[in-house]
């Protein structure tokens, strides 16, 4: 027994032996190679930028003037070509890499590569242009695994149409993260992970009547869709208590700071609903040739719409997403007990994170399968937002 006991601390004193050298050849290493720190600028004051990482607590740093800065388009992967600049040019809310001096007593940059936030911005715009452009979306109705096809419901009413999506080995398929619509969050995945009824947003190369695609880009997810009434309310945990219609069954909702809310005015929610249930009954009106071009930022433009109608002509002859974009942002303090909410959530049994929520929907509930369509399309626009043009 005692020649087992010794045997155990011999190895345990070689494990903290080990680990001992470990720590100090990371030290080692540490001291050779310059820190690095990546974020978002948030202030710049003389010479001194305060950068917030992505996690962690914000840091100022030093910037002698001898510091190259360099300015790299976003994407951008070769650094020796990125054009030099000037500190002054740096501004708030721009995104930075930063080598730092591991000599200096205090954070101070030896280098620094900057996305300037212009630069950003003007990117997504491009984006969101062309996946307005080149994109369609819609729920999938079926996947062909072995041909790459992929068929989606796509628009509502006299908008409705099918379209497939042709995806080859070249096709950059993504799937979004759990409680997300973040285009950026989103991870590679094979065809076999897109299952009916998904969600799912395609750009590429549209044949001339938008019923068919070449992809080069695929996104997709699975969500729920819950309509009911608000039970209960916890402002402190940011949670509601809803009575899912379909299930019968109460689901806890929470919302985070990237749900997106609206709420629809009460007589804007009739006018909907009356339309919305014409449109389940018509069987004679022939879809639109151009059901409007659905992209990730929320804007899902009509040829009529995109001239800059205001929200009310979403009722009439415009597009229910565009209208739906139009309102105003809501907050969870503004979601009352005893109203009716429909949103897109997470999957998921008795929990789920809200998405997209729209409140002042009891009209809407009239024509439910219509309604539920709506939002699945207006999510597959506006949930992942300026994340897709990222």
């Amino acid at each position: 027994m005692q020649a087992r006991n010794e045997l155990r601390i011999s190895a345990s004193m070689a494990r903290i032996a080990l680990l001992t050298s470990l720590v100090a050849i990371t030290t080692q290493l540490c001291a050779q190679a310059p820190a690095r720190l990546v974020g978002t600028v948030t202030a710049i004051s003389g010479a001194t930028l305060t950068v917030k990482p992505d996690a962690g607590d914000s840091r100022q740093v030093a910037v002698p003037a001898a510091t190259p800065i360099k300015r790299v388009a976003p994407g951008q992967k070769d650094l020796s070509t990125a054009e030099t600049i000037q500190f002054s040019d740096l501004a708030v809310g721009d995104r930075v890499l930063m080598k730092l001096d591991p000599g200096a007593p205090e954070p101070q940059a030896l280098q620094i590569f900057a996305i300037k936030q212009t630069d950003v911005a003007a990117k997504q715009q491009k984006d969101r242009d062309d996946w307005q452009r080149r994109g369609v979306g819609g729920l999938v109705k079926s996947v062909d695994a072995q041909s790459g096809d992929i068929v989606l419901s796509s628009g509502i009413g006299t908008t409705a149409k099918t379209v497939t999506v042709h995806t080859t080995k070249a096709t950059l398929l993504k799937r979004y993260a759990p409680a997300s619509v973040r285009f950026d969050a989103a991870v590679a995945a094979p065809i076999d992970a897109i299952h009916s009824r998904d969600q799912l947003r395609a750009r590429g190369t549209k044949n001339a009547d938008g019923t068919a695609i070449d992809a080069e880009e695929v996104v997709s997810g699975t969500f729920r869709n819950i309509s009911g009434t608000i039970a209960s309310l916890d402002a402190t945990a940011s949670t509601f208590a809803v009575k899912d219609l379909a299930t019968k069954k109460t689901v806890t909702v929470r919302i985070t700071a990237d749900a997106q809310m609206r709420r629809l005015p009460e007589t804007m929610a009739r006018m909907l609903a009356t339309r919305l249930k014409g449109d389940a009954t018509s069987a004679t009106t022939p879809p639109s040739a151009d059901s409007g071009s659905q992209h990730p930022t929320g804007q899902w433009t009509s040829q009529g719409s995109s001239q800059g109608g205001g929200a009310g002509r979403g009722t009439g002859g415009g597009d229910p997403q565009q209208m739906l974009t139009r309102l105003p942002a809501i907050q969870f303090s503004d979601l009352q007990k005893g109203e009716a909410v429909m949103l897109v959530s997470t999957d998921g049994t008795t929990e789920v994170t809200g998405i997209i929520l729209l409140a002042g929907v009891e009209p809407l509930l009239e024509a439910p399968a219509a309604s539920q369509n709506m939002l699945n399309n207006w999510s597959l626009g506006s949930g992942s937002a300026d994340a897709a043009a990222q």
